[in-house]
C-alpha cells in the first residue's frame, strides 16, 4: 500500500473512531473500565464515622490528634490491544475484511482510551510476537498504531493465542485492561494461559468472524483455501450434509470458545463482518457498567 493511500485510510478511520468515542461512547467507556483502585490523596482530621483502619498514625502522633488518609479513585488505565495479524484475518465475503473491522474496533477503543487520559499499547501476534508497541498517550501515538495496523506485514500466517497471552502476562507488570482481538480461527487450547492472564489483568475478548465460517451458502462447487496453511480444495456446497456438518463444526468450536472464556471470567463479544460493531461495543460497555 502506498504512503498516500495509507494516510487517506488513517484519516478516514480517525474521523470515524474519534466521532464514535466522542459522541456514541462518551461516558460508557469510563464507567465500563475502572481504574486500578484507590490512590492516596491527602490527610485530614478524623471525623465521627471514619474507618479507624484509615488513621495515619505518623501524622496523628505528630499533631496529638487523629488524622485519616483520604483516597481517590485512581482513574488512569493502561489499555493493551492484543491484535491477531495471522492470515485468516485477510478474509471477508460481506462488507469488509475481518482485518479491516478489527482495525476500526481497535482504533475506536484507542480513541476512547486517550479521551479518558489512558495509555494505549499494542501487541501484534501470529504464531509469534510480531511487534510490541509500548503504552503511551496522545493522538500522534494512536495514529502511528493505526498506520501500523493498516500496513503491517507479519512474518507468519499462523496463529498462536497461547503465546500472545503468555507474552502479555510477562510484559505488563501492573494491572491493565487487555482487549484480545481475533477470529479465534485456531484449534488450540489456551485456557490455562488465559486464566493466568485474566487473574492479573482485566481481559476482554473480541471475536470478529465472517458468516461463511458459520453457514455455507448453496452455490455448488466452491474453491476454498486455508489462509494460514495454504491448503486448497474444492467442496460441493450443494450437499446438504456438508452444509450441516460445517454448521455443526462452527457450533462446537463456538461452544468450546465460550466455555474457555467463562472458565477464565473473560467477557466475550462475537461480531460478524456484516454486523454493526458499534452496537456490540455499546452492549459490552453497558454490561460492564
Amino acid at each position: 500500500m502506498e504512503t498516500s493511500e495509507i494516510i487517506k485510510k488513517v484519516r478516514k478511520i480517525e474521523i470515524k473512531a474519534r466521532g464514535l468515542s466522542s459522541n456514541v461512547f462518551a461516558g460508557q467507556y469510563h464507567s465500563a473500565f475502572k481504574g486500578r483502585g484507590m490512590a492516596f490523596s491527602e490527610v485530614r482530621e478524623y471525623q465521627y464515622g471514619d474507618d479507624v483502619r484509615d488513621i495515619d498514625w505518623n501524622v496523628t502522633a505528630r499533631f496529638h490528634r487523629p488524622y485519616v488518609k483520604v483516597f481517590e479513585e485512581e482513574r488512569e488505565l493502561t489499555v493493551m490491544l492484543m491484535i491477531d495479524v495471522s492470515g485468516s484475518l485477510d478474509f471477508g465475503t460481506q462488507r469488509q475484511l475481518k482485518r479491516d473491522m478489527v482495525t476500526e474496533i481497535a482504533a475506536t477503543i484507542a480513541f476512547s482510551a486517550i479521551q479518558n487520559n489512558d495509555k494505549i499499547g499494542v501487541v501484534f501476534f501470529s504464531d509469534r510476537i510480531e511487534k510490541y508497541i509500548p503504552p503511551k498517550k496522545g493522538r500522534k501515538h494512536i495514529l502511528y498504531i493505526i498506520r501500523e495496523m493498516l500496513d503491517f506485514n507479519p512474518e507468519s500466517k499462523r496463529t498462536d493465542v497461547k503465546q500472545a497471552l503468555e507474552f502479555m502476562t510477562s510484559i505488563a507488570k501492573r494491572r491493565c485492561t487487555a482487549f484480545l482481538l481475533s477470529d479465534f480461527y485456531v484449534q488450540q487450547n489456551f485456557l490455562q494461559p488465559l486464566q493466568i492472564c485474566s487473574r492479573k489483568h482485566d481481559v476482554v475478548a473480541l471475536q470478529v468472524y465472517d458468516i461463511l465460517a458459520r453457514q455455507l451458502p448453496d452455490v455448488g462447487l466452491m474453491r476454498v483455501v486455508d489462509a494460514e496453511t495454504g491448503h486448497e480444495q474444492y467442496i460441493d456446497t450443494g450437499s446438504k450434509k456438508l452444509r450441516q456438518t460445517h454448521e455443526q463444526y462452527w457450533k462446537n468450536r463456538q461452544k468450546q470458545l465460550v466455555e474457555t472464556m467463562n472458565k477464565s471470567r473473560v467477557d466475550l463479544v462475537s461480531i460478524a463482518t456484516n454486523e454493526d460493531y458499534v452496537k456490540a461495543l455499546l452492549m459490552l460497555f453497558k454490561r460492564r457498567s
